[in-house]
């Protein structure tokens, strides 16, 4: 029978952990909000505000440019976080099929062969024991129903979009092959500040400008052709939609199947005004019991025809009338959406189709939101007075980042690894990834969007404890699933995905920047109940050891690296601080909100874990208890995700953790790891490390090395690990600049603490401080 705490314990008030909470409610002063006009200049720590950074000039100074691409494997992008649209040369889909995707657009695959909606909800893996304890995990069962439930649902892509190009007016003429090698001149370029993408090239000495923009706020796309050719008719749009189904774990550079038309459904309704003239259209896309839509809607007076290509394909033709489109310019505004149920009649005689925001209003809203996105929330300068000349480079992936983050993750639920770029992991987001995802949204004061996604914790509770108390006959809590989607919640099979605790005090965390930022009784009561489930979790997982008198985390469980076997893993060092830095959270927020007693469960855990591992003749950390003395010269274990820099770095210091000892192991790791082999977020968890240990020009290296690169519009490359992009690359880029340039907890006096004095000039507005 384990011990429990009957009081709070003068070591509980002592401890640092509790210092974060209560800070939040004595030192509003630490949090720098959006709406201040502060500047921090670092470039002397005497140096009182300096003038406001010229946010445009330096924003405008990374637009991204193309003149071709034949050899690109990432495109340009538009979009507003649930959607995104990626483009080519032309700023649309014309020879390339990047995708069209959101956060909502999710496809159920037929079921496996011979198999019924009883055996998918009867599915059952192994149960292993977990200290005498039975635990039911979903991996180890009927090998066609996990590819199914890993697989289902799957996130599509909803179309593309691209040009069409016809030999003359007449409206039956067919139109022309036209491959990129037949443009001349092409430029195309990203206008970050307004989110407008403007392609310009000729076609058979005809100039040709295209210009594309997404809505901030639906899913919406505009388009406008300026050239002869559209008043000439010989120049117009097409749609297409590929098959999608959840068959291949990666679908990069391209999702879905365009050779397999006779799977899918398409059909196209039409308004037409009295003249017979077409002013708005739709398309419904039909895949197995899912549907989706996309409208088509002139501008103003800009009439058109549509009509599909053959009755065996999914293409369809948008051409300018040429007798009524008297000018050079055509626009049209394409919206994607979920099928709506009241719209089931396929004819496409004499409905009426809903409007969509007509092409000058979806450029207002582009322009309009980026520039509050600019203007409205944290900036970092690393480029203007500094003279170390990597500044440049950094200074382009912060800005860079920062508009693929707003396109790709700042949606409502959490990202996948691939934002909206194309499918990782079947288009499933990984939750012990949202922290590296959108944790820097906190920092940058960019709260209206990480609200969005991290309602998730809210929404998944009940799945969650299900999870945890029913399923895997855990006590009580509720267990974060690792790899799963918006429409279900379920945690996917696979015994990565079963045995992964990480993700754990995930919401603990998030819990805690929103308080430090918003530290009323409101927040506190938001997130009780996630807290709550959360810790208990914690708590019921730890298995109390009446040998050792202690609390120990494992077996089995797979660390944050994924390369050590589950069966023998006990007390992993990031696990375990983790665990003890969470569980104090939980204590202080049921503390502060002061309506109920703090779970002594909770306490005895936390005060009781193992200790963190460690060589004692070494004097460094281990990655867990008993793992082999030699293991930092075996590379098995020096090949992935060097979590132990995370004990002071990622982590602020926690109860038990040694300064002096946590410092020597990052130094080790940074002459033992593998960094070959890391990719990502591991570059930033090693320059927060090092800035952390006082190593500012370490910190520096990390963000720079070789093998952590960005592309040239930004994207974050995986690499040989993952497909490219990689985004929680990104998203710990972004972490770890707002964390050296405004400091954290405990950081020495002065401004940007974790960069360096020499050839750094750093100036940031409206960041928060890290833990």
């Amino acid at each position: 029978m384990s011990p429990t705490s009957k009081g709070r314990g003068s070591s509980h008030l002592c401890n640092s952990l509790f210092f974060f909470l209560a800070a939040a409610l004595s030192f509003l002063t630490l949090t720098v909000h959006a709406q201040s006009s502060s500047t921090i200049d670092t470039s002397s720590p005497t140096h009182g505000p300096s003038a406001p950074i010229n946010r445009r000039s330096l924003v405008t100074r990374f637009n991204p440019t193309r003149h071709s691409t034949l050899a690109s494997t990432t495109p340009i992008q538009v979009g507003n976080g649930n959607f995104a649209f990626g483009t080519d040369i032309t700023s649309l889909q014309t020879f390339l099929p990047f995708s069209t995707m959101s956060s909502w657009g999710w496809k159920t695959d037929a079921l496996p062969p011979n198999r019924t909606q009883s055996d998918i909800d009867g599915y059952k893996g192994v149960s292993w024991l977990n200290h005498g304890r039975p635990v039911q995990y979903d991996f180890g069962g009927p090998p066609d129903i996990e590819a199914w439930l890993r697989g289902s649902p799957n996130r599509v892509n909803l179309g593309r979009v691209g040009l069409r190009f016809w030999p003359d007016s007449l409206g039956d003429s067919q139109a022309v092959n036209v491959s990129e090698t037949d443009l001349q001149g092409t430029k195309q370029l990203l206008d970050l500040w307004t989110g407008i993408l403007t392609s310009e090239f000729t076609f058979q000495g005809t100039p040709v400008k295209v210009s594309v923009a997404s809505d901030l706020k639906t899913d919406t796309i505009a388009i406008t052709l300026d050239s002869v050719l559209v008043r000439d008719g010989r120049i117009g749009l097409f749609l297409d939609f590929p098959w999608n189904e959840g068959k291949e774990k990666f679908s990069a550079p391209f999702v879905g199947y365009w050779d397999v038309p006779e799977k899918h459904m398409t059909n196209l309704t039409l308004t037409q005004t009295p003249s017979n003239v077409v002013r708005s259209a739709r398309t419904r896309h039909h895949m197995e019991s899912d549907a989706f839509d996309t409208y088509i809607g002139g501008a103003g007076s800009d009439a058109f025809s549509i009509h599909r290509v053959s009755p065996t394909s999914h293409l369809y033709e948008i051409r300018p009338q040429p007798r009524l489109v008297r000018s050079r310019e055509f626009a049209v505004s394409i919206q994607f959406s979920p099928a709506k149920e009241s719209v089931n009649d396929p004819s496409n005689s004499g409905q009426s189709v809903p409007s969509v925001s007509s092409p000058i209003q979806v450029f207002d809203s582009s322009k309009k939101g980026w520039e509050e996105y600019w203007t409205q929330s944290g900036f970092v300068d690393v480029l203007t007075g500094s003279t170390d000349p990597r500044a440049e480079e950094l200074q382009r992936r912060i800005i860079l980042s920062r508009y693929l983050m707003r396109v790709n993750e700042a949606g409502d639920s959490p990202p996948q690894e691939s934002g909206l770029v194309n499918n990782g992991w079947f288009g499933k987001f990984h939750m012990e990834m949202y922290f590296w995802h959108s944790a820097h949204w906190a920092l940058w004061n960019n709260w209206s969007i990480l609200n969005l996604s991290s309602s998730i914790y809210a929404r998944f509770l009940s799945a969650s404890k299900t999870l945890s108390q029913v399923q895997q006959g855990w006590s009580s809590g509720a267990r974060w699933p690792k790899m799963t989607d918006p429409s279900t919640g379920r945690s996917s099979p696979g015994e990565l995905n079963n045995l992964l605790i990480w993700q754990q005090p995930h919401p603990l965390v998030f819990a805690l920047y929103e308080y430090r930022s918003y530290p009323t009784k409101e927040t506190l009561r938001k997130w009780k109940e996630v807290v709550k489930g959360t810790a208990d979790w914690m708590s019921a997982f730890a298995w109390f050891n009446e040998t050792t008198g202690r609390y120990d985390l494992g077996p089995p469980l797979h660390v944050v690296s994924e390369d050590t076997s589950p069966n023998v893993t006990l007390n992993p060092a990031f696990e375990l601080a983790y665990w003890k830095f969470g569980l104090g959270v939980a204590e202080e927020w049921i503390h502060q909100l002061n309506e109920e007693p703090v779970p002594t469960e909770w306490t005895a855990v936390r005060q009781g874990l193992a200790p963190l591992p460690m060589d004692v003749d070494d004097g460094t950390y281990s990655v867990y208890e008993g793992i082999d003395r030699n293991f930092w010269t075996d590379s098995k274990y020096t090949s992935d995700h060097p979590a132990l820099v995370g004990l002071h770095g990622w982590l602020p210091p926690t109860e038990g953790l040694d300064l002096g000892v946590a410092r020597r192991t990052a130094e080790k790791v940074w002459t033992h790891w593998n960094t070959t082999n890391c990719w990502g977020w591991d570059f930033p968890m090693l320059a927060m490390s090092a800035a952390r240990n006082g190593a500012q020009e370490k910190a520096i290296d990390w963000l720079l090395h070789p093998e952590f690169q960005f592309d040239d519009v930004g994207m974050p490359i995986g690499g040989t690990r993952v497909p490219t992009p990689y985004f929680p690359g990104a998203g710990s880029l972004l972490y770890a600049i707002a964390m050296m340039a405004a400091g954290w907890d405990g950081a020495r006096q002065g401004n940007a603490p974790g960069f360096p004095a020499d050839g750094w000039r750093v100036r940031a507005e409206g960041l928060n401080k890290a833990l």
